[in-house]
Formats: C-alpha cells, sequence, structure tokens
C-alpha cells in the first residue's frame, strides 16, 4: 500500500469526459447491429381491468410485422425488484394468478416485433384488446380502507408494508411538554428526466448468451431479473451497460430488458427499442408521493420530547421498492435528533396509480421535509434560532437512533450545522446563534428571507439486505507493476463511478492512474457489485478494490506473474425492523449534510427566486473533490425543480403531461444566482481512506431549507411541494398580503 496519496484527493478529469463532449462514447440508442429488428410495446389502456383477450391478427397481418408476444410467450411471468408481482407482459393464460390483471396505465399488453420502427408502431395500434373494467382506487388513504377495491389477493387493504416506531413513552412526554407543534405535510411525484430516454439492444452473443446491452444501476440483478423470466439458467444470460445517460434511481426497476432479451431468446435475431421521452415519463416509475401528519413536542429550553408522525406513501400498482422507500422515510421522518420518545407508523400504499420507486434520497427528501419543517415551527414557538434548536437536540457520537440502537461511529451533524450556519452568514454567541437578516429589495412587492435545513441518509443497503461488494485485481509485469486491471461490476449512471475506481486502484497499488485498465459493467466479466443506488458505489467498491489489491500485492510479492486476486468486500450487518417496535440496526454508515437558502419572493405573482445556496456535505474524504462539488450543483439543481416547479399531472391514474413543455424542469436560468459547496472530510471508519458515500445527501435539505427561507420572507408556511405560484399567492391571500 501506498503511504503517500497519489491520486486520491485529487480533481483528476473523468475518463469518459472526451467521449461524451465530443459525441464518440455510444450509449444504448447508438448502437446497431445489421439485420436488427424493432420493438414497440402495447400498453395498458386502463389503470384497472381483468384481460379477457388480446387479438393480435390484424397486427401480424401487416408486412413486415416480424412477430406479436404477448402473456403467453413468457415462461415466468413475473419480475420485480424486491417483490416480483407484476406481470412482465398482462394478458390470459399463465400459472400464476392474477397475471391477466393490468393494475396501471404503465403494464404491457403485447410486444411488437418488425422490420422498423415505424411498421412495429403501426402494428401496435392494430392490437385489440378486450378488457373488464374493474373498480380502481387512486387515493392511498382512501386505498387502506375496508371495502376499497383490492389490486393484489395477498394485501390486505392494499398495505404493502406497516412500519412502527415505539421509543420511549410519547404520551407521557407530550403531557410533559411545554410547547406542541403539529402540521401535515405533502409531496408529490417526481420524473427522474435523466438526459437518455430507455432504449436497449437484445441479442445472441457469440457464444450463445441472451444479450442485452442496455442502461441500468445493477447487471446482475438486470440478469436475475431476465433468467427468471425466462426460465434459464444464468450464465445463458447476459446484460452490458455502455454509457448510461443519468438514472437517479429510475433505471433500478425494468424497462426493456426482459422484453429485449424475450424477443431476441425467441427470433434468435437482435431487437432494438428505443422510447421516447412521451414514453419515458409514461412509462417508467416516479418519486413516491408522501403525506406527513407530525406533531411535536419541546421543554422551554429547547429539548425535544416527543415525535409523533403518520406516514403514508403512494406506491402504485405495483411495490418496486416502495416497501424500502417507506422503511427510510420510517427512519428519517423524525430527523437527525436524537429524541427519547418517538412513535412513528408508516404505510406504503398500492393505488391504480404509476407506480413509485427509487429516486435519489430514496424517502428521506419527503420525510425530512416534514421533519426539518417541525423544527422551524418549534423554533418559532420557543423564540429560539433554529440552528440554536438544531445543535441542541441533534446527533452526535452515540446518540441512540428512533430505532433504539446508537449510530455507527463518525457522527458528523453539529459539524456540518455549524459550518453551514458560518457559511450562510449566522452568527455564534456563546451556545446561542443569531440569523442573518437579508437586504431587502427596493420594490414592495418583493422580500428576501433564509432558512436553513440539515439531513442524515444511509450509505449502502438497509434493514438486514446482504451488502456485498466484488473486485478482481491482476497485476501484470517484470521487475515493476506495469499494468493493472481492475474488473468492477459497478455502473457509471454519469456520477463519474468509474474514474473514481480507477483512483482508488492506482492509489491501493501505488501506481500512475494510466496503468490502470478497468472492465466494468458487464455481468459476464465481473462479480456483483451490488447497484448504483443508496450512494454506496464509492464506499462499497473502494473497499472491494482495496481488498483484492492487498491479497494480489500479496501474490505478487510471492513472485507471482501475472498476480490476481478476488475479494468480496462485506460490512457490518444490519437488522431489519422489529414489526412490533421497529427495534433495528438499520445502517452501517451515513452521510451527514446542511444547506441554507436564500430566496426572494414576488408577492404579486407568487414567483420564488432562489438567490443563494450553501450546501455544506461531510464527503468523509473526498476522492475527486470536482465530482464531488458536480454532484452537489446537480443536486441543488434537482433539489430546486422539485421544490418549485415540477409537478407531474395526474387524474384517475393517468398522466397528463407527458412532455418536457409541460413537466417544467429548472434550466440555467432558473439556478440559484450562487452555490456555495462546502466540502467537509470526517473520515468514516470502515470508508476506503475515510470516504462516505454522499450523492444523495445535497438533495435532502433543500426543500425544507427553501421553505423556511419563504417563511422569513413572508410568514407563510408551504406544506404542499412543489412550490408553484398559484399556492404561494394563495398562502400570501390568506396571510393578508399580495394581491387580493
Amino acid at each position: 500500500m501506498a503511504d503517500k496519496h497519489l491520486v486520491i484527493g485529487q480533481s483528476v478529469k473523468r475518463l469518459d469526459a472526451l467521449g461524451k463532449v465530443t459525441g464518440e462514447t455510444p450509449y444504448p440508442s447508438d448502437v446497431n447491429i445489421e439485420g436488427q429488428l424493432w420493438m414497440k410495446l402495447k400498453w395498458s389502456e386502463r389503470a384497472h381491468a381483468r384481460v379477457r383477450g388480446v387479438d393480435v391478427s390484424a397486427a401480424l397481418a401487416l408486412p413486415g410485422v416480424v412477430a406479436v408476444f404477448t402473456s403467453l410467450d413468457v415462461p415466468v411471468n413475473e419480475y420485480g425488484l424486491v417483490i416480483k408481482d407484476q406481470p412482465v407482459i398482462c394478458g390470459p393464460g399463465g400459472d400464476k394468478l392474477g397475471t391477466d390483471i393490468v393494475r396501471c396505465y404503465m403494464d404491457v399488453v403485447a410486444v411488437v416485433v418488425a422490420q422498423t420502427e415505424a411498421i412495429a408502431a403501426q402494428a401496435v395500434g392494430l392490437v385489440r384488446v378486450d378488457y373488464e373494467d374493474l373498480p380502481a382506487v387512486f387515493d392511498p388513504e382512501e386505498a387502506m380502507q375496508d371495502g376499497a377495491p383490492q389490486l393484489h389477493p395477498d394485501t390486505p387493504n392494499n398495505i404493502v408494508a406497516h412500519y412502527r416506531i415505539r421509543k420511549g413513552d410519547v404520551e407521557a412526554a407530550f403531557a410533559q411538554a411545554d410547547v406542541i407543534v403539529e402540521d401535515e405535510f405533502h409531496t408529490s411525484w417526481q420524473e427522474h428526466a435523466y438526459l437518455q430516454p430507455e432504449a436497449g439492444l437484445g441479442y445472441i452473443d457469440e457464444q450463445g448468451r441472451v444479450t442485452v446491452l442496455v442502461a441500468g444501476q445493477w447487471t446482475h440483478e438486470d440478469q436475475e431479473q431476465i433468467y427468471h423470466a425466462l426460465n434459464l439458467p444464468p450464465e445463458q444470460v447476459r446484460v452490458v451497460y455502455p454509457a448510461i445517460g443519468g438514472a437517479f434511481g429510475g433505471r433500478e426497476d425494468m424497462s426493456v430488458q426482459i422484453v429485449l432479451a424475450l424477443a431476441a431468446w425467441k427470433l434468435q435475431r437482435p431487437v432494438k427499442i428505443v422510447w421516447s421521452r412521451e414514453e419515458s415519463i409514461l412509462y417508467h416509475h416516479k418519486r413516491h408521493p408522501i403525506s406527513v401528519r407530525a406533531r411535536w413536542g419541546a421543554m422551554r429550553d429547547g429539548r425535544i420530547v416527543a415525535i409523533q408522525a403518520r406516514v403514508i406513501g403512494d406506491a402504485g400498482g405495483y411495490n418496486y421498492t416502495s416497501n424500502k422507500v417507506l422503511g427510510n422515510a420510517n427512519l428519517t421522518v423524525s430527523g437527525a435528533y436524537d429524541v427519547d420518545n418517538i412513535y412513528v407508523d408508516t404505510y406504503a400504499v398500492y393505488t391504480n396509480n404509476i407506480p413509485t420507486g427509487a429516486f435519489r434520497g430514496f424517502g428521506a427528501p419527503q420525510a425530512l421535509f416534514a421533519a426539518e419543517g417541525m423544527i422551524e415551527r418549534l423554533a418559532l414557538a420557543l423564540d429560539i434560532d433554529s440552528v440554536t434548536l438544531r445543535l441542541k437536540n441533534c446527533f452526535r457520537e452515540g446518540s441512540i437512533l428512533s430505532t433504539g440502537t446508537p449510530l455507527p461511529v463518525g457522527v458528523s451533524v453539529p459539524q456540518v450545522i455549524e459550518a453551514c450556519a458560518r457559511e450562510a452568514g449566522w452568527v455564534q454567541e456563546g451556545e446561542t446563534w443569531r440569523k442573518p437578516s437579508p437586504t431587502q429589495p427596493k420594490e414592495a412587492n418583493r422580500r428576501r428571507g433564509i432558512g436553513m435545513a440539515v439531513g442524515f441518509k444511509n450509505v449502502g443497503y438497509s434493514f438486514g439486505f446482504p451488502e456485498r461488494c466484488w473486485a478482481g485485481v491482476e497485476l501484470r509485469g517484470g521487475r515493476e507493476i506495469e499494468e493493472v486491471i481492475v474488473r468492477q461490476g459497478g455502473a457509471d449512471v454519469g456520477q463519474g463511478a468509474h474514474t473514481v475506481f480507477v483512483q482508488m486502484a492506482a492509489e491501493a497499488v501505488g501506481v500512475p492512474m494510466e496503468r490502470v485498465r478497468l472492465i466494468a459493467s458487464d455481468s459476464a466479466e465481473t462479480g456483483s457489485s451490488g447497484s448504483a443506488s443508496a450512494s454506496r458505489l464509492t464506499f462499497m467498491a473502494g473497499n472491494a478494490i482495496r481488498g483484492a489489491v492487498e491479497l494480489a500485492l500479496q501474490a505478487w510479492h510471492n513472485e507471482e506473474r501475472p498476480a490476481k486476486a478476488e475479494f468480496t468486500y462485506r460490512p457490518p450487518k444490519t437488522t431489519p425492523y422489529d414489526p412490533m417496535t421497529g427495534r433495528s440496526e438499520p445502517n452501517f454508515a451515513y452521510g451527514y449534510a446542511a444547506q441554507a437558502v436564500e430566496v426572494e419572493v414576488d408577492l404579486e405573482t407568487g414567483l420564488i427566486q432562489v438567490l443563494r445556496v450553501v450546501a455544506v456535505n461531510d464527503v468523509g474524504k473526498a476522492i475527486n473533490p470536482q465530482q464531488v462539488r458536480g454532484q452537489i450543483e446537480g443536486a441543488v439543481a434537482q433539489a430546486l425543480g422539485y421544490a418549485l416547479m415540477e409537478r407531474l399531472v395526474v387524474k384517475e391514474g393517468r398522466v397528463l403531461n407527458p412532455y418536457l413543455s409541460t413537466y417544467l424542469i429548472p434550466t440555467v436560468l432558473d439556478m440559484p444566482l450562487e452555490v456555495r459547496s462546502v466540502i467537509l472530510e470526517y473520515p468514516d471508519p470502515i470508508g476506503p481512506w475515510g470516504a462516505r458515500g454522499m450523492a444523495e445527501m445535497p438533495m435532502l435539505p433543500f426543500t425544507p431549507a427553501l421553505a423556511a427561507a419563504v417563511h422569513d420572507a413572508t410568514g407563510i408556511w408551504l406544506t404542499s411541494q412543489p412550490f408553484t405560484p398559484d399556492k404561494v399567492v394563495e398562502a400570501l391571500r390568506r396571510q393578508g398580503l399580495g394581491v387580493v
């Protein structure tokens, strides 16, 4: 091992930078094979119905159509990342109960393959489906009631998951509290809006394997879902990722993978599909709409003594990762605070809306919107500055989580709060802090304010999932190491993971980066890395690569040429929630972040302009500081869209604005005038070189910090995201401000 850092901590240029800016790097939609066919999908035309029959005769009769696949063509007609509760193709027949039922508009009822994309699209319109309409439910609270339409036979009251936290005696604590505040918070769907819509190519490779070239977040999980559905041996299925144009959790679940494999396997010919932007917005999962009813109690001195919350998340028609997302919301809804008495009930609920799943922050942005909003309300009620209140109650080393177990060593919540407060202009006076007063504009209709929030979230998989990550290393050369070949399956979804893998390998071996060659994102070439999610890849892959390098160096010193080694890193185990009390050891590592947001509000139009963001993140060790800053700035952009403008219009399960002209995401003109990225480095004891994952953390505090800033400017509380101008104007009118 090198004692001195060669490349760790350096802002080295990304490996894929040149190819991407020149357009030479191929994405899935760019790859073609001679003789390839084209695929289009026939989607459900109902939110909830039984498919009694699918007539494909007219489609098959169209010249140029090669095949139309239905439910009868799928050997094992089920899939799902956590629960296999969705048919690959909905329709009659099959051994599993319920595969003839569509539960949302993104269910597939037929797969058309033709000589050209245009012919395939025309043929889709010729497929006739006989539906028997079933009663539908679109509100999760209604879906939980007795007598509501049931979407899945083994899920009473449509409750996918119910988590409880029972810590201390909440009722006694509320009876003791000097101040009690209550409120409700509501969040909506969010579209991932990654640059590259879903696309892929299925073919039979030179070894006879069913191969899918696609953009995803975990090649081996995609492989598992494919071979399960096709009932093939694992070694007969291969998944390869070329360049990936963004993900944010939106590629964790299946889109085109299984149907491409099915068509290529059945036809023994290459088959390609490229979704339009409209199809992408309509037919992949979204961020969860979550509602929180919260009640917090504190003593006059600012000590928080009781937290109670009821959390309900809309899973849509299928689970995807809903039970995991709501498990995370259950943990984070009480915030980054050490409180003795906590009582939480959290539900993930099936509805006939579009399914929801992983999205950057994984339930924590919604939960922390409520938690940080309640801190602000307590601070106001107690007449204590919110930074002072946060520091009095926040997690520290040895703090006990709501789950009744201590946080892993390496807690830096006080440090991120203090750094953020100082950078944003708060003044410390002993143990108290004083918020700055922004200079007000001259126009009478404009007001400025500043707000702050703090967040925390897991690094890596949680609640008992068997977390692990594989790496292989080969050292080549004579007297000295001339080449290092690293095999690591982790996906680079645009975050620069592959560059960091090479940096860490070079550092561990003690050679320049130029001597390292990475083989990644091919299930036939590597062991499983786990997903590019949960802010885990730097942490997990770094430990796996470091372990493999240690073994390879031992072989090298024993004169083995080439020296080869494999290593699977397994972090400390976690445990699931106790079903009645919520007791668990939920995570082995966390990331911590705080943000301050300064805004200007137009009292006439309700328009909110974000002027400045101070984003503080403890990353443990910045392996590549430039990429860390990029993650912070990207998260701020995505969080700004979520908080202010991204409004997915859904009526009775159907998305009504599936275009980027009507679903608005931020442009450069919407960005804050200043984003100040502050990188703290308090090493995680078990992270590689001290690094802890950070990609999701800057997403967490923005919405509540923005809400606090708007309150500081106007006195109104915004409790329903996104904070569109109409909501602001309505709240201002209730407050007696703005134009009546």
